[in-house]
């Protein structure tokens, strides 16, 4: 007997059929899913060419129907899809309390500019934000550094998603090149991975991981949490 459903595709129930009764139509949440599963999926090689015919078949859609799929994904999604994983942002805490920091300025600096300077408050704080790959949870942690209008951070060394931003980093960047013996393998992260249900990365796929992560680590809602520290601390 013929197995119908090789590839596990979720069951969705249609909601009719196109103007042309060419391809079933679906809710956009559904179509969500279907958007996604043309990724999530694990293909084997021998079979890619086989996959999407198999999932046009199954849900009785067409190539039209997948690029709407991909603009409703766009529109209504709180994830993003990055080769073969799926990456959303969680929650953020913040760590402890603001802690003063003191700043030392070059002597160099115009008069103008020093007595400015001066007054420049500055303050770290240990923070956390929670992402999920594939659905699995995995935090990153990262020290705040807060100096008048701007704030740099940095990551620590302890998750597999930490470790990916010190391994990515040291690639790019020639003043880390001599560190970064002490950072993991990409054989060793995507054994991590592996470790926790995820399937491996490859170079590419890292990089635009890491980017994702940096680019969401703060957003409106901590900057207002923020604020508040800081304007209680004043």
């Amino acid at each position: 007997m013929t197995d119908s459903n090789p590839y596990n595709f979720l069951p969705l129930q249609p909601t009719g059929r196109n103007e042309t009764n060419t391809a079933n139509t679906y809710a956009p949440e559904d179509m969500v899913k279907i958007y996604e599963q043309q990724f999530l999926i694990e293909v084997p090689e021998d079979r890619l060419t086989e996959f999407l015919p198999a999932l046009k078949a199954f849900y009785d859609i067409d190539n039209h129907t997948l690029d709407v799929s991909a603009v409703i994904f766009d529109a209504i999604a709180d994830a993003s899809i990055i080769y073969n994983h799926k990456i959303k942002v969680g929650g953020y805490q913040l760590l402890g309390g603001l802690i003063e920091e003191s700043i030392e300025y070059d002597e160099d600096h115009a008069e103008g500019e020093e007595a400015q300077n001066e007054e420049l408050q500055a303050y770290t704080l240990e923070c956390q934000r929670t992402f999920f790959i594939n659905e699995v949870e995995i935090p990153y942690h990262f020290n705040l550094f807060i100096y008048g209008d701007g704030y740099s951070t940095l990551t620590k060394k302890d998750t597999v998603l930490e470790k990916m931003y010190w391994f990515v980093r040291a690639r790019f960047e020639e003043n880390l090149l001599e560190s970064s013996e002490d950072n993991d393998s990409l054989t060793s992260i995507n054994a991590q991975l592996t470790s926790l249900g995820i399937r491996e990365m490859d170079l590419t796929t890292m990089d635009e991981i890491v980017s994702y992560v940096e680019n969401n680590i703060i957003d409106d809602a901590m900057v207002e949490a923020l604020n508040k520290l800081l304007d209680d601390a004043e």
